[in-house]
């Protein structure tokens, strides 16, 4: 069956339910509902019948309509299909339970103070996600990638005897460095106010680690360097250059180019698996490289025709097979 078919028959399917279940029960839900619970499953919240159905349909709309309009980009690649098929029915899952285990902890209640949400059916709305997702994602992840760019030869440079040549290739990411600036920015403006007076060290100390772990892991994430030269490949994070993670090319049966996006790979950053992952900082040109083993690894990173034909001539006359 068609998938874009597929997703918009389980997302209306979906959508109908969400708005259909409450308005059946309408007549036996207390005005307003209980739609939040405390640690003992207690109602410490709630919301208008109008508003938790609008609340709940958004829920659910919004997403699905994102995965419709990123569809064909996102199914391209094998871990693309396979988060694009997890997202969508698990999501759905998720809505349809919330929903479901919301309408029943109200139902008949005499308000909505009096409403209780038994712990296992969270459980048992987390665990149908999981399951949901799984088997989605694994039933529609199709065929594997193939090795290599399809009717593309994977270009080679041609090396002199004894001939040393390097190629470096560099990315950046401007927003994930705006958001390491803002958070060492809001760092040293939270330790300032700590120093002047107004705000309490306890409420200082309660903050300031999730600053300084955001701008740390930023740092180390939104910049990063390829060296390819002599026997390996070197990748290396950070504006400091480390961590660095090297590659040695024995294990490299070819390298290309390829335009990917992050709905392809599952997102920004580190993605996927050993064997099969990507390191996407931007959507655009990467850096491909396929295992001796059949995995390959995805390098977000500019001028990477250039590093795969070196890639390819070091392989070929360098590398002993």
């Amino acid at each position: 069956m068609n998938p874009r078919v597929t997703a918009v028959t389980w997302g209306l399917a979906v959508t109908v339910a969400q708005v259909a279940l409450p308005l059946s029960l309408r007549s036996r839900l207390p005005n307003p509902l209980a739609t939040h619970w405390g640690v003992g499953g207690g109602a410490d919240s709630s919301m208008s019948f109008p508003a938790y159905v609008a609340m709940e349909t958004l829920f659910w709309a919004v997403p699905w309509l994102v995965a419709l309009v990123v569809c064909e980009r996102a199914r391209t690649r094998r871990l693309g299909r396979t988060v694009w098929w997890g997202t969508l029915f698990g999501l759905g899952v998720l809505a349809l339970g919330m929903n479901v285990t919301t309408v029943l902890a109200n139902l008949d209640a005499p308000g909505w103070a009096a409403a209780r949400l038994p712990g296992w059916q969270v459980v048992t709305v987390v665990a149908a996600l999981v399951v949901a997702a799984g088997l989605a994602g694994y039933l529609g992840r199709g065929a594997p990638d193939e090795a290599g760019p399809a009717g593309h030869l994977p270009p080679r440079l041609r090396l002199r005897a004894g001939q040393r040549t390097v190629w470096v290739g560099h990315v950046a990411n401007r927003w994930m460095n705006l958001v390491t600036l803002a958070a060492l920015a809001a760092a040293g403006v939270l330790g300032l106010l700590w120093l002047a007076g107004p705000v309490p060290g306890a409420q200082a100390a309660s903050v300031a680690p999730g600053l300084v772990l955001v701008a740390a892991a930023g740092a180390l994430t939104t910049s990063l360097s390829v060296q390819v030269g002599d026997d390996r490949i070197a990748l290396r994070f950070g504006p400091l250059g480390w961590p660095v993670r090297t590659i040695p090319l024995s294990r490299i049966q070819s390298a290309w180019s390829e335009t990917l996006r992050p709905s392809q790979v599952g997102g920004w950053g580190f993605r996927g698996l050993p064997g099969s992952a990507t390191i996407m900082l931007r959507g655009g040109e990467c850096l491909v490289v396929g295992y001796r083993s059949g995995g390959r690894l995805a390098i977000s990173v500019d001028d990477a025709e250039r590093g795969a034909s070196l890639i390819n001539a070091l392989i070929a006359e360098r590398v002993q097979t």
